[in-house]
């Protein structure tokens, strides 16, 4: 959603149309990390994947020791089908936090959709113990 006039097919405002349009009457304006990190935050919640992405990839390369950036940028790059991305990101927030069951279970459905079902069996594993679930 490129358009700041475009609306979603449920008739509402794109989420991005108010975040940008705040700053028509301002001075020149350079976006903040936090307000890049709410617009893919709302872009994410559109199901806007690939533009949350995107806005989230500048926020980790700018504050590379959060996790939480992170997680979400490897969502956003599962849900838009670049796995090997998601994949790459995974591994950096088990490798950090390696008690993050969801990491585990979302490194172990990134394997599998990638057709690396051995690969993905010790994540799913972890991450159901980890969670509880585990039998």
């Amino acid at each position: 959603m490129d358009n700041v006039n475009e609306y979603l097919p449920n008739g509402e405002v794109a989420p991005d149309r108010w975040v940008t349009a705040t700053h028509l009457f301002e001075e020149p304006h350079e976006e903040t990390t936090a307000e890049r990190w709410e617009r893919a935050l709302l872009l994410f919640d559109a199901k806007n994947y690939i533009d949350a992405a995107k806005l989230l990839a500048d926020v980790v390369a700018e504050h590379p020791g959060q996790t939480g950036p992170r997680l979400l940028l490897a969502r956003a790059y599962f849900h838009s089908a670049q796995l090997r991305r998601a994949e790459e990101e995974l591994r950096v927030v088990v490798d950090r936090d390696p008690a993050d069951h969801y990491a585990h279970l979302l490194l172990g459905r990134t394997l599998e959709r990638q057709s690396r079902h051995d690969e993905a069996a010790p994540w799913l594993r972890l991450a159901a113990a980890f969670a509880g679930t585990a039998q």
